[in-house]
């Protein structure tokens, strides 16, 4: 069997070391148009952050490690067109100076996301960075120990990390968001709550703008050196890092007859099948299904497209494998401040017709006379109606993923708040107060469903 996989990051390289132990025989062939394969793209903020020095760190495994197990990896190889009818791809490689085609029996498309760049008058000055790749990290690191000003654009998660490494470089930030809230994702109190909660801590090292939007870049031949916004402020930059978000990278299978989603990435089955036969796609260019309301959602994570990639090569190999979809669960963390967040916010689940209740609850992570204890926030979310716990979202410098973990497993498991409050959760003082947090949010929140 001859298996192409297009894409090599996370879902790409998971999908190849899979179908190789599946089926020792086949004829394996990945290709990407970057310069490394199999690495953590997520890891990028915490090297920029100076956590490690050596960036190699940050690959998982190499070409050579592939090609001793006959999965043949092509760097800087750009599949240019899929042609399902005669179940080929076009591939062009710059560096060697020729094109051809390759014939696959099964074809696994795990082309990713790429930035989203806003458009911003002369964005293609230097010094200005987005953040995908190994030369990103590389690049960015290096312009941060010339520089002294810094200005990141977006205030979502990658821009939140990005932040953090910035001021532990010694670099004054200003990160400038164009929609009223950062980290808005969540609801409005709880991304109020994370920007009050930054800002008391910023020591004069950074600075936070909501509502503004990056309308010039200018500078000379030495790169960027302002910033300036729609009010007309105007920031001095040495350095500036595009942190806008990503989109699904699907011109290629759009191209090919492939069906996207709602959400604009590809459309795939609970097997990582898309519309054509033999064609398979997983990573940050497909959609998933929200295991809440089984509708269409797209959230681009490292731990989803390695699920992604492993079920895509074993349904790919002939054998059966489900992916049947994603609570949206994220984690952060900036400057010692976690954020977490799983299933839907009070506003997504007013905008799917649910009847939310809420409880947010401030409160120790464990007992308050633990030299470590920290408060966190809480806010879980339940729908009235049936009683069924919705969502969660969490922020504080104490232990506040565990939390969200735990209302993750009860949102799989679909519990009521009921249910939920007879969770026997583990305490003791170095870990959890008397009565954990979960537990007082889920008496608050049966008061108000019975009520």
């Amino acid at each position: 069997m001859k298996i192409v996989i297009i894409g090599g990051v996370a879902a790409g390289a998971k999908a190849a070391a899979k179908a190789r132990r599946l089926l020792p025989d086949a004829e394996i062939d990945l290709y990407t148009d970057d310069t490394h394969v199999s690495y953590s793209a997520c890891g990028i903020p915490y090297y920029v952050e100076g956590n490690f020095e050596d960036y190699r760190m940050l690959l998982v495994r190499t070409p050579e490690e592939f090609a001793k197990d006959n999965v043949f990896v092509h760097l800087e190889h750009k599949v240019t067109k899929i042609i399902p009818f005669a179940k080929q791809v076009l591939v062009e490689s710059e560096k060697e100076h020729k094109v051809f085609l390759k014939d696959y029996d099964k074809l696994i498309i795990a082309t990713g996301a790429k930035p989203f760049v806003p458009n911003i008058k002369n964005i293609a000055l230097s010094n200005v960075f987005t953040i995908r790749k190994i030369e990103d990290a590389i690049a960015i690191r290096n312009q941060l120990e010339k520089s002294s000003n810094a200005v990141i654009i977006g205030g979502g998660y990658i821009g939140i990390e990005m932040l953090e490494a910035f001021v532990r470089q010694n670099v004054r930030t200003i990160l400038i968001e164009r929609s009223p809230n950062i980290m808005s994702l969540f609801d409005q109190e709880i991304s109020t709550l994370i920007k009050e909660q930054l800002l008391s801590i910023s020591e004069n090292k950074f600075e936070i703008l909501t509502s503004e939007t990056v309308v010039e870049l200018s500078g000379d031949n030495n790169g960027v050196k302002t910033v300036k916004t729609d009010s007309g402020k105007e920031f001095p930059a040495d350095i500036v890092c595009i942190c806008s978000g990503v989109i699904p990278n699907v011109d290629l299978a759009k191209d090919a007859g492939i069906e996207l989603g709602a959400t604009g990435a590809i459309k795939v089955s609970n097997k990582m099948e898309t519309n054509i036969p033999d064609i398979y796609a997983c990573g940050d260019c497909v959609e998933e299904k929200l295991l809440i309301t089984n509708t269409p959602i797209w959230v681009p994570l490292g731990s989803n497209a390695n699920k992604e990639g492993r079920c895509a090569a074993i349904n790919a190999c002939g054998f059966e494998d489900l992916f049947e979809g994603v609570l949206g669960s994220a984690v952060t963390r900036c400057l010692g401040l976690t954020m977490s967040m799983t299933g839907i916010t009070e506003y997504k689940a007013n905008e799917l017709g649910f009847a939310p209740v809420c409880a947010t609850v401030t409160k120790y992570d464990k007992v308050g006379y633990m030299p470590d204890a920290n408060n966190i926030t809480l806010k879980v979310v339940a729908d009235k109606k049936s009683g069924l716990l919705l969502g969660a979202q969490g922020i504080g410098s104490g232990d506040v993923d565990k939390r969200i973990n735990t209302i993750t497993s009860a949102l799989i498991g679909k519990l009521t708040v009921d249910e939920f409050y007879k969770n026997d959760m583990t305490y003791a003082p170095p870990f959890s107060t008397t009565i954990d947090p979960l537990l007082n949010a889920a008496q608050i929140l049966i008061s108000k469903i019975r009520s």
